[in-house]
């Protein structure tokens, strides 16, 4: 495998290619997890069943179906066997290089998951913050641990990822780097003392699902999650809900090919704010800020829209409860949620139709959709129409103001 120093993507010149960008702020890149990173903070009796990699010959099948075998770092944890894939840490890798194979640490770009190296990473590619989601072993909201089927480690090694972000992501970086913390999706209570405890030490935000009942969690609608939401309403910590995180993607049938789920992801995003409107949370806290991650913004105007009307019409069969809702829904959009986008032109078209202050920018490193090392070149295409002020906005300062920091 070859490892090269930009990716494929290719950006056309255009008159937009002189506008000057100012530093970004990501609102959506992500981590990949250092192998020792539990076997260094467990107590010893989990040896052996603690999150682990081992480096074997990995049986894998591309995307033409032909058979292979490579070698690949392994994690390891309780029964669990997953090989890391190319996929989830692109960044440098050749899109000809780049299938469902097998990787290793030492093919990966550093700056994966070395924060010294990410931060020359961030350097070459113009940004001044990265706020970082777990990479695809631990799942975009810690699913690995609510799978674990000893709840004494599982809870462990929640903290223990928690503690890496904080000891060895953030603190160095002089803060620049800006991590997403997970809880244990099994018990709200729990899950609510991890959010305090991540905040008092200057974690910005929590990573949630989507879609919680997919993982067989109680939804929304049923208060379970109350204690919860209060302790990110009161800290100030931003729940992230990045597509993915409720372990389902949208497909049609089962051999529609993956492109599809890429396409159409963004419809776990509107499911999910549908049910952080109709539930009423947003209305019962106003401090609290959502980040819809990688599900794009095209599609608001139009679903915003339908719910303000829907809301205004006020059909009773509808079970559009005032109760929860008792402003026009547009309300609580404008005041509370923001989306993340990487390739949305939509978005800059109906940018005038729910304002430039709800839109942030996300470079998606290290992953095969993201914009890395071109994330200039990449805004100046899809932002450069805009005015100077809402450019700005768009690229950092509603992600400064989304994480408390303007």
């Amino acid at each position: 495998m070859s490892l090269i120093h930009e990716n494929a993507l290719s950006v056309p010149a255009t008159a937009a290619d002189e506008i000057e960008i100012p530093w970004i702020v990501s609102v959506d890149d992500h981590v990949q997890e250092p192998p020792r990173l539990w076997l260094d903070r467990l107590p010893a009796k989990f040896r052996d069943i603690a999150p682990r990699t081992e480096r074997e010959m990995v049986p894998w099948t591309d995307s033409h179906g032909v058979q292979h075998e490579d070698w690949g770092d392994v994690w390891y944890y309780e029964s669990q066997r997953d090989a890391l894939i190319a996929e989830s840490a692109s960044a440098g890798i050749s899109v000809d290089d780049m299938d469902t194979n097998p990787i290793t640490f030492d093919a990966m770009r550093p700056g994966t998951y070395d924060p010294v190296a990410r931060l020359a990473d961030m350097d070459l590619d113009h940004l001044e913050k990265s706020l970082c989601f777990p990479n695809t072993w631990v799942r975009f909201c810690g699913q690995r641990f609510l799978w674990g089927e000893d709840k004494e480690l599982a809870l462990l090694c929640v903290r223990a990822y928690n503690d890496f972000l904080v000891d060895e992501w953030q603190k160095p970086s002089n803060g620049r780097l800006l991590g997403v913390g997970i809880v244990p999706l099994w018990d709200v209570e729990l899950a609510a003392a991890e959010v305090r405890r991540n905040a008092a030490r200057g974690v910005k935000a929590v990573g949630f699902s989507e879609l919680p009942a997919r993982l067989g969690l109680p939804s929304l609608y049923t208060g379970y999650w109350e204690e919860f939401i209060r302790a990110c309403d009161e800290t100030g910590t931003v729940i992230g809900l990045h597509v993915g995180s409720s372990s389902t993607v949208p497909r049609s049938s089962d051999d529609a090919p993956t492109g599809q789920t890429t396409l159409c992801h963004f419809g776990n995003s509107a499911l999910s704010l549908s049910d952080w409107m109709l539930s009423g949370a947003l209305a019962r806290h106003p401090n609290l800020r959502l980040m819809f991650s990688e599900g794009q913004a095209g599609w608001l105007p139009f679903f915003m829209g339908r719910l303000d009307r829907k809301w205004t019409e006020g059909f009773k069969w509808m079970q559009i409860d005032r109760k929860n809702l008792p402003e026009l829904p547009s309300t609580y959009f404008e005041r509370q949620v923001f989306a993340c986008v990487t390739d949305d032109p939509a978005a800059v078209m109906f940018l005038d139709k729910f304002g430039a202050n709800n839109i942030c920018f996300e470079t998606d490193y290290p992953h095969p959709d993201g914009s890395f090392p071109n994330s200039v070149s990449v805004a100046r295409k899809e932002f450069g129409a805009l005015s100077t002020d809402n450019l700005e906005k768009v690229i950092r300062r509603n992600a400064l103001r989304l994480l408390g920091e303007n």
